[in-house]
């Protein structure tokens, strides 16, 4: 799920891929582009099909039966072993009961969906959030945890942060790194409170960055080549974004609203209410460091000023 666009990070938006159709992208990797296309997820959800005979099925995708008959056809006379899911929001896990239902393969996940920290009592529903609150794994997978099947192993790699529960599945041995929407290619993801944090954010990227695979796939659009260098970028951004909030504050106490028409000049309108909670999620930061302060609890529809 996308947040917005900022032209100083190499974005590739091409990506012809058409609903249905079964592409392999590198020997071993199959995609299947669902017809789910939004501001949000660019084209659609992209599902992955890892192995070949004994497969696993990364993101089954949102509640869509053409695509869960698209994908079962992909994998007609093999045997699904694995079902794998990044994270839950509504455009990637629903499917998953589709999928299990067809093929009897065990779902693995870090969990079910829950909030990066309590909510407040002021706070009123996220409406960025999108989660599925039904998903259940049945097997629950952390950080460092290896999944084998037939000729592959994939590593979970805990990247909380667009949620609490996000996870990528790096192939080491081919250096691949199934990256979910943590980071894209063709757009900046969704940090939105309290369904994600800025401050987990930006640990993950370097978790993701020391690491040695340099192929990244995504939940939306092209891969993403020299992906290290790509998250760079994207950390580069977010402290960019922290210093044009701070920028702002220096002019004196303001709300969340006035920073994104200040900030995020030719924002799509659709994306203002994204927008604002990525805000939200720096500010969170900047206050749990004592940079900046609000009155109450840091909240969507607060105030915010320079702590003295």
């Amino acid at each position: 799920m996308a947040e917005t666009e900022d032209e100083t990070i190499p974005f590739n938006r091409d990506f012809p891929l058409q609903p249905g159709v079964v592409d392999e992208a590198r020997p071993g990797v199959r995609r299947v582009l669902c017809d789910n296309p939004s501001p949000f997820t660019f084209t659609g959800t992209v599902s992955y099909i890892v192995g070949r005979g004994k497969v696993a099925i990364i993101d089954p995708g949102p509640n869509n039966e053409a695509h869960a008959k698209a994908l079962l056809d992909a994998v007609r006379g093999e045997t699904v072993t694995h079902i794998l899911v990044t994270h839950t929001h509504n455009d990637h896990s629903p499917n998953t009961a589709r999928i299990k239902a067809a093929t009897g393969a065990p779902v693995y996940a870090e969990g079910p969906h829950r909030a990066s920290r309590p909510r407040f009592e002021s706070e009123k529903h996220n409406p960025e959030s999108g989660a599925d609150r039904n998903f259940r794994p049945d097997i629950e997978v952390k950080n460092g945890d290896t999944i084998e099947g037939s000729g592959w192993a994939l590593e979970a790699v805990a990247t909380p942060g667009h949620t609490a529960n996000h996870l990528a599945f790096a192939w080491p041995e081919r250096k691949i790194s199934f990256v979910g929407d943590h980071v894209m290619g063709w757009s900046t993801s969704i940090v939105a409170p309290p369904d994600g944090s800025m401050i987990d954010y930006m640990d993950s990227l370097a978790r993701l960055e020391s690491r040695p695979e340099d192929l990244y796939f995504s939940g939306h659009g092209p891969e993403i080549p020299e992906g290290p260098r790509f998250v760079r970028f994207l950390t580069r951004h977010r402290r960019a974004r922290e210093a044009s909030i701070l920028h702002r504050l220096g002019k004196g106490e303001t709300d969340i609203a006035t920073m994104v028409r200040a900030i995020y000049i030719g924002l799509d309108p659709r994306l203002s209410g994204a927008a604002g909670y990525s805000v939200l999620a720096h500010l969170e930061d900047l206050v749990s460091r004592g940079i900046v302060t609000t009155d109450g609890d840091p909240v969507i529809g607060g105030t915010y000023r320079m702590a003295s």
